[in-house]
């Protein structure tokens, strides 16, 4: 039996899922590729390399993929890798974190086409109410170089030495079946993308458990192709809306309070400043995120528990 099963969730990703999977021929491992109803040809670029596929008929989300992915296959260690992700060396690396009980995930270091390590985002510390704050109020991108973002980002951490970390990318992340069983998997509810990845690794921290980052592990990542053919307004609505759920999942009253007025306050900025472009499409967008601030205050806290 594999030591490991790669599990790679799919969305219109015919244009990546090739390299993917090339790079990934002659590994001693499980790969299921589950595909959330792609009409560009994805299915068939699976089906040209003969690996296994799950086609779903729609797209139940980034994390109901991920689960019917470990659930169809039989390793005791999942490595998550997105179709834009190409594996390059040290798969042996990761399996090796789990060599102490202790640990519950582990990731590798992601690269550009250049070879440059995707600081921010390979791996940061898990959210603060602050640090979300400050992201949707645009103060991260107004001024990068700010403590709180520094810490989320981990814009101080060497990329070459081994270290701790809070959560890696969900684009290549490993973690033992045992830890997947005993959280029970990801959670469904952050649909159909985004904070899901930060949402099992804030549960891998609250088990008890240690996450890993390791160099010696590298894939070439592209990043966003799924979620960049969205449009806009679609692509606003989920990924606030998913903030919002992680928020009133894991944060106490008042910073989730604090958190939904910055999201309201936020979106009422980026409604003044889009209006010049988009006139009264981009009120209507972040007037709709604005509702979702307003609900997740009346229902969000209750429903995420």
């Amino acid at each position: 039996m594999s030591r490991v099963a790669i599990v790679i969730v799919t969305y219109n990703s015919a244009r990546e899922i090739g390299l993917c999977l090339d790079a990934l021929r002659g590994l001693e491992a499980e790969i299921v590729v589950v595909d959330n109803g792609s009409t560009d040809g994805t299915q068939e670029e699976v089906r040209r390399r003969e690996t296994r596929l799950i086609a779903n008929e729609k797209n139940l989300g980034f994390a109901a993929g991920v689960n019917q992915g470990v659930r169809a296959s039989t390793a005791p260690l999942l490595l998550l890798i997105n179709p834009d992700a190409v594996l390059v060396r040290g798969l042996e690396a990761l399996e090796g974190e789990f060599q102490d009980p202790r640990v519950g995930a582990a990731g590798g270091m992601l690269t550009d086409s250049a070879g440059h390590p995707q600081t921010g985002f390979m791996a940061r510390n898990l959210p603060t109410p602050t640090a979300l704050i400050f992201e949707v109020l645009g103060i991260n991108a107004l001024l990068p170089g700010n403590r709180v973002n520094w810490h989320y980002r981990c814009l101080g951490m060497d990329p070459v030495t081994p270290s701790l970390v809070e959560q890696p990318a969900g684009a290549f992340l490993m973690f033992p079946r045992s830890v997947w069983e005993r959280l029970g998997g990801f959670d469904e509810r952050f649909f159909p993308v985004w904070f899901e990845d930060v949402d099992f690794c804030m549960r891998i921290k609250q088990a008890g458990l240690h996450v890993r980052y390791n160099p010696a592990a590298v894939a070439e990542h592209t990043g966003g192709h799924s979620v960049g053919v969205l449009p806009v307004g679609v692509r606003e609505l989920y990924w606030y809306g998913s903030l919002l759920k992680y928020a009133a999942k894991h944060y106490l009253p008042t910073a989730f309070l604090s958190v939904c007025g910055a999201v309201s306050l936020g979106a009422f900025f980026r409604a003044l400043r889009e209006f010049p472009r988009h006139g009264l499409n981009a009120v209507e967008i972040y007037g709709a995120v604005c509702g979702l601030a307003f609900g997740h205050l009346l229902h969000g806290r209750k429903g995420n528990h």
